[in-house]
């Protein structure tokens, strides 16, 4: 076989999904940030919510496993990102410190300011909940690029509000899955006026005294639309509710596996199985009304590898809601 014979070969099994080094919707693996319009990066970080299963770090691994046999066009959108854009594989933020979540929360601040200082748009897959704080520190508000210096309207699917300030710290960790949509908020890097946050439901740990659950979120100046007022509301109010918020500024989106329903998402650090989340189909229309904002970044998290089904549907779902964002932010780059 001479070189050119090898060349063509390769080319030609590209297209399989089984073939060869497994990347992000076999994209190509490249780690300088400049060489990209958006940043495929694997968050590997499960130290920031040691109250449920700590296998959250494995999600990386599996969503590339799987996206390789995804398409390679947006249906409803009508654009073929991985055509018309520069989208790499950047590969994991190294966690020396794996253990420590503030030293993780500080070693992925410093990765993604990288990215910022590249204009490289980020969508990354955790991870738990814990690393969207240091991203969103790293790429929006006063001083970084990828915002233009402005705090981002945060568009945030979960079925928990992670905005809890009346603990100091989550079994240690004061960075954590439990606290990082309300420091963004009070460190500049959210502007909880332009930011919604949607699908919460559950029972909550103990009774409500003086509020009701997302208090402490909306006391910040959240709009939270909790599980029964989306199923009152249905898709397109809430999509309107959520892009009259955002307005034109830049906006950053967050999507926690767990908002969808288990049936949906078995493989998720925190299920809430008592209370119906949202469909695949309601959850990528959610996201495809978001069209034409300026998504800066994005990231989905908590895929529970270890709890997944045998055909690994929950890792199929984080591939797919990754997916969507990557589209939007190509839409609006594209336009």
């Amino acid at each position: 076989m001479t070189q050119d014979d090898f060349e063509a070969a390769k080319r030609s099994a590209a297209s399989w999904y089984w073939w060869g080094i497994p990347t992000f919707f076999r994209c190509p693996w490249n780690e300088d940030p400049s060489q990209c319009d958006i940043a495929l990066v694997g968050v590997p970080h499960s130290s920031g919510n040691g109250s449920t299963e700590r296998d959250q770090h494995l999600g990386p691994r599996a969503v590339r496993n799987v996206s390789g046999f995804y398409r390679r066009a947006h249906g409803v959108h009508n654009v073929a990102p991985f055509e018309q854009l520069r989208i790499s594989d950047l590969g994991d933020v190294p966690l020396p410190e794996a253990m420590n979540n503030e030293a993780c929360v500080r070693d992925i601040e410093a990765y993604f300011a990288r990215l910022d200082a590249a204009g490289a748009r980020p969508v990354a897959i955790g991870g738990d909940h814990s690393i969207t704080g240091p991203i969103l520190k790293a790429i929006a508000g006063p001083g970084r690029n990828l915002s233009g210096g402005k705090p981002v309207a945060l568009i945030h699917f979960d079925a928990h509000t992670d905005s809890y300030e009346n603990m100091p710290h989550w079994l240690g960790a004061k960075r954590s899955a439990a606290h990082w949509a309300a420091y963004t908020v009070r460190e500049d890097a959210v502007d909880a006026a332009r930011s919604t946050q949607v699908g919460m439901r559950g029972h909550p740990s103990g009774l409500i005294h003086g509020g009701r659950v997302g208090g402490s979120s909306e006391a910040l100046g959240y709009r939270v639309i909790k599980m029964d007022e989306f199923e009152r509301l249905g898709v397109d109010a809430t999509v309107a509710m959520i892009r009259e918020r955002a307005g034109e500024g830049p906006c950053y989106i967050t999507f926690d596996l767990d908002c969808l329903d288990p049936s949906v998402a078995p493989g998720v650090s925190n299920l809430e199985p008592g209370f119906g989340g949202f469909s695949i189909r309601e959850a990528t229309r959610l996201l495809q009304g978001l069209k034409g904002l300026d998504i800066i970044g994005g990231d989905v998290v908590c895929l529970m590898p270890t709890k997944d089904s045998p055909n690994n549907i929950t890792a199929q779902v984080a591939m797919v809601m990754m997916f969507e964002i990557l589209t939007l932010i190509a839409l609006r780059k594209t336009d």
